[in-house]
């Protein structure tokens, strides 16, 4: 066997071993699955999340998870709580608890300081019966037969299956909760996800010049406009309402049809049906109709009134393409 065909042949291994634990999981899945979820509706605290090696890291991305989606939630590691971190515990908080084995030296002294405090505990774990799984309110168990690791020693199929146990609370959690793409933005401003979910035409229009001229404007005071105000079109006013567009093309355009352009006027020039959108109209719908009319700039309208401009590149700009 090449060296290509080797590797590819590995990979698929690992991949098939560790889509058939996840397939698993679903079932083991008991009441406890439910009633944490619950549990975690009903609290007036937090979640605190801890675990040792590699369910720590699992740990920290659940908290992630749980924190974008709108459950407050903390990483707390086992090691440091036993040395001065459990003061990150709250009265109301639920703990979540992460071991493969559940029998960890650190689980087995962090156990029954949690529960000494009253705190409900959740367990993630592949051992339902070792000391966590014996001490933990609710158990989510998930267990794996075997590691994707040859030595079977690497948490590999482990820490997967732990992170979708995760992935799954947290999915509950913002279902039954109504959570939606509004909320989602809220939490995720900076990201071109969350742009495109709060990101509005005013947004972006806004920051940009307003280019406008009369019907009776010259072809100079066109050309100079649209020049002045960077942003390749002017409308067409009157009595501040759009009654036409002209743009590089159209100016393009009227250049190659007459040799005689001295009399010209705006309103003999421009496009009398402009692509207009409401300036509180969501970027992303912007977006859709430059794409759909293949056009890179729409006139910006408030209450029937001319508001300005919004081009392409601000889309580029923030991200949304």
């Amino acid at each position: 066997m090449n060296t290509v065909s080797s590797i590819l042949s590995i990979a698929k291994s690992t991949i098939e071993l560790e889509s058939k634990a996840i397939a698993n999981l679903s079932e083991l899945l008991t009441d406890d699955f439910a009633n944490a979820v619950e549990l975690i509706l009903n609290s007036k605290g937090r979640v605190i999340i801890t675990g040792i090696g590699k369910s720590a890291i699992i740990a920290n991305k659940i908290v992630a998870t749980l924190n974008s989606t709108g459950t407050p939630a903390i990483f707390m590691h086992a090691a440091d709580a036993i040395h001065g971190d459990l003061g990150l515990i709250l009265k109301d908080d639920v703990v979540i608890c992460i071991s493969k084995s559940g029998n960890t030296p650190e689980i087995k002294v962090l156990v029954p300081l949690i529960k000494n405090a009253h705190n409900k505990m959740i367990a993630i774990t592949g051992n339902k019966d070792s000391f966590l799984g014996q001490q933990a309110d609710f158990v989510l168990n998930a267990y794996v037969a075997q590691e994707a690791c040859p030595n079977n020693l690497a948490p590999t199929t482990s820490t997967t299956a732990q992170l979708v146990m995760g992935d799954a609370l947290a999915v509950c959690l913002l279902e039954i909760r109504g959570f939606s793409s509004k909320d989602f933005a809220k939490y995720h401003p900076g990201g071109s996800l969350g742009k495109r979910l709060y990101l509005r035409v005013n947004d972006l229009s806004s920051q940009n010049m307003k280019p406008q001229v009369g019907l009776e404007a010259s072809l100079k005071e066109v050309i100079v406009e649209i020049t002045e105000k960077m942003l390749g079109v002017t409308a067409v006013i009157d009595n501040d309402e759009i009654v036409g567009i002209i743009t590089d093309g159209d100016l393009r355009r009227m250049l190659t049809k007459s040799d005689d352009i001295t009399h010209l006027k705006a309103k003999d020039i421009m496009g009398t049906n402009p692509r207009r959108i409401d300036k509180d109209a969501m970027a992303v719908d912007a977006m859709e109709m430059m794409e759909e009319f293949g056009i890179s700039q729409l006139l910006v309208e408030k209450k029937g009134k001319y508001a300005g401009v919004v081009h392409l590149h601000d889309l580029i700009k923030e991200g949304i393409i």
